[in-house]
């Protein structure tokens, strides 16, 4: 079956979660903003960037070297006409749930909201395999809600197709399959959304680092 990602224009994508009723675009920006801040990384990986939302937050003194990763190519190629001459990007489009990733590993990699549609088997292998040894990895989960735990409502009816293939991931489990590979988390921070959501961000490390809130 094909990927509904493959079907949804950028547009309604970006609509839906700009939208009064979902406002996670610029608190996603924020949360990478956040992790660039605290690693300052020559080199970074944005798995699922789409448009690239949040680019513009990079600083291309200090970050010489810009991946991004995404299954839509038309996503792709609209990241590239926004921020091909503002940072140093290099686009690849790939399937992260099913194909493994070959790619010289950066000091930061950051997935948001990518392993609720993804899963967290190839996709977190692809993840963990960008990291290089004393690099990070910065995840994005939504947090269970009582009032909404799927896609919400939306004017934009192609993102209801994406329903059938989004399952939140149970943090507590994703931080002990991370510490499983090697990796404990170092820092975490909570952002309400609208809806009754959250969303949680991870900063996980090589064992050996302190812990700090």
């Amino acid at each position: 079956m094909s990927n509904p990602w493959l079907n949804i224009p950028l547009t309604d994508y970006e609509g839906h979660m700009r939208s009064d009723e979902v406002q996670q675009l610029d608190a996603l920006s924020e949360l990478f903003a956040a992790a660039l801040t605290r690693y300052q990384p020559t080199s970074v990986a944005v798995l699922g960037v789409a448009g690239g939302n949040g680019l513009d937050r990079i600083d291309s003194n200090v970050t010489k070297r810009v991946v991004g990763l995404d299954l839509n190519c038309r996503y792709l190629d609209e990241a590239r006409k926004r921020y091909g001459e503002t940072c140093h990007l290099s686009l690849f489009c790939v399937d992260l749930a099913e194909e493994l990733v070959e790619l010289e590993p950066v000091n930061l990699v950051h997935a948001a909201l990518i392993f609720e549609h993804a899963g967290i088997d190839r996709c977190l292998e692809n993840a963990v395999s960008l990291v290089e040894d004393a690099g990070a990895l910065c995840a994005v989960l939504q947090l269970p809600s009582p009032a909404e735990q799927e896609i919400g409502p939306s004017t934009f009816s192609s993102m209801l197709s994406l329903r059938g293939n989004f399952a939140l991931v149970d943090r507590i489990s994703f931080q002990s399959k991370l510490a499983s590979l090697g990796f404990q988390l170092v820092h975490e921070v909570s952002r309400p959304v609208p809806a009754g959501k959250s969303l949680w961000m991870g900063a996980f490390e090589r064992r050996g680092c302190e812990v700090d809130s």
